[in-house]
């Protein structure tokens, strides 16, 4: 099976697919306007659906999400949007953790492994 990389930089690929996975990359807000939770939250899973959608699946084809937290506080309120994104009945393993990301304006960081469509 051929390995394809998509958005390929010297540090990582955006979206690789092997075989019948797509893997993206940990996404996280770009720029510094966004500066709840929430709308981080929320940018971050619209980044994923397109990526998703570029690799030819989407979000009801989720087998794990990864989230990275910088304040574990803010669990809840992350919830709260993740839960609303989430296709119904199609929930994946998940682990979220607390964790210093990249950059001090950064709140949260997902990356996802789905089932290719």
């Amino acid at each position: 099976m051929d390995i394809e990389r998509h958005h390929s930089g010297p540090r990582m690929s955006k979206i690789v697919r092997y075989g019948g996975l797509v893997f993206l990359s940990g996404q996280t807000a770009s720029g510094t306007s966004l500066e709840t939770i929430e709308e981080q939250t929320r940018h971050v899973l619209q980044k994923i659906d397109a990526l998703l959608a570029e690799a030819g699946t989407d979000k009801s084809r989720l087998l794990q999400a990864q989230i990275h937290l910088r304040d574990i506080a803010e669990f809840d309120a992350m919830n709260r949007v993740w839960e609303a994104w989430v296709a119904p009945g199609a929930t994946p393993a998940r682990a979220t953790v607390q964790a210093r990301l990249a950059a001090p304006e950064l709140r949260v960081e997902i990356t996802v492994i789905a089932a290719a469509g």
